[in-house]
């Protein structure tokens, strides 16, 4: 990996010194070079500058500020390098996480689709920079997932399809590459330690969401909904393992498995009762199952009971039979 290192350096001060000679505009160079000197082709183990970048945004005008998701974008889809690659992720999450509203508000509105979209990458260098390539996918991924959440949430919605959307972001962590001994390296170590924050953020919101299913809303909800529920609570079940091997937190729960699993208790059991009323046969009068009997089994019965009696007499004073209407 040396002569690989060597030739990154020397593609960096290259970059470098083309941005600085070569472009005109104060706020693009800066931004350039700042965004050149924060994704360096340097040994992993060196994280980037990303308080300088956030600095420099903080500096200039909010109008500019799309110029540094360009710069930062472009750098992105434009390396095969591994280390490059995850030097601009953790810097565009750091924008996410801690950039001014402007920032915020810039990489939010870039794309309504997936802003980063690197299922193709691999870098191919040696066996290393092949298994941290799936990082790479994996933790643009992530980062797509979170930027979708955030504007479905901006955008309403009921907590059922709220709820939905905060699991489907627990799978998309859940997918991390099986190869944590990766994270001995510190741009991975700092992934994780990214993700996690961001982990903890969405358990805590889905507490929130839960605990508005109490057990009144729970018996009050539709068939539908309480399958739905109980599906997405099986969902963050399967993910606790990992979860707790990924961040090591078995302690750190703050809770909230515990409440997942009694929600998930009161909904098993209200769909358990509604199942059991629906098996509860119909226990018909005599002259209910009599009349019955002369109609065709394959054909659906509806037995109207009589009116109520006028004056002791029946009505009509005729002895009253019960109607029986088949529909074939």
């Amino acid at each position: 990996m040396g002569r690989k290192n060597l030739v990154g350096i020397l593609k960096d001060k290259v970059s470098i010194l083309k941005a600085t000679l070569l472009l005109s505009s104060k706020p693009t160079t800066s931004f350039r070079v700042a965004v050149l000197r924060a994704t360096t082709h340097r040994h992993p183990s060196e994280l980037p500058p990303v308080d300088d970048v956030l600095a420099l945004a903080h500096r200039h005008r909010a109008a500019t500020s799309g110029v540094l998701i360009h710069a930062l974008l472009k750098r992105l889809h434009g390396t095969r390098d591994v280390f490059v690659a995850l030097k601009c992720l953790l810097t565009l999450h750091h924008v996410i996480t801690n950039g001014s509203p402007a920032l915020k508000e810039q990489i939010s509105c870039y794309s309504s689709g997936p802003l980063f979209n690197l299922s193709d990458f691999k870098d191919e260098s040696d066996r290393d920079t092949w298994e941290l390539s799936c990082w790479v996918r994996w933790y643009a991924d992530v980062l797509d997932c979170g930027l979708a959440l955030s504007r479905r949430r901006n955008g309403g919605g009921g907590g059922g399809e709220r709820l939905r959307l905060l699991v489907g972001m627990v799978e998309m962590i859940c997918g991390a590459p099986e190869t944590l001994h990766y994270q001995r390296i510190s741009l991975i170590y700092e992934v994780m330690k990214l993700i996690g924050e961001d982990y903890r953020m969405i358990m805590r919101e889905i507490s929130t969401v839960i605990n508005q299913f109490g057990k009144k809303r729970i018996q009050d909800s539709s068939d539908e909904l309480i399958e739905e529920l109980l599906t997405d609570l099986k969902r963050l079940e399967n993910c606790r393992e990992k979860v707790f091997l990924m961040f090591l937190n078995k302690k750190k729960n703050d809770g909230v498995w515990e409440l997942i699993e009694e929600v998930k208790k009161d909904v098993e059991e209200v769909k358990e009762k509604r199942g059991n009323m629906k098996l509860v046969p119909f226990q018909g009068s005599e002259s209910t199952h009599m009349a019955e009997n002369h109609v065709d089994e394959s054909r659906s019965v509806v037995v109207v009971p009589p009116p109520p009696p006028r004056h002791g007499k029946r009505w009509l004073d005729v002895e009253w039979n019960p109607l029986v209407a088949s529909y074939g």
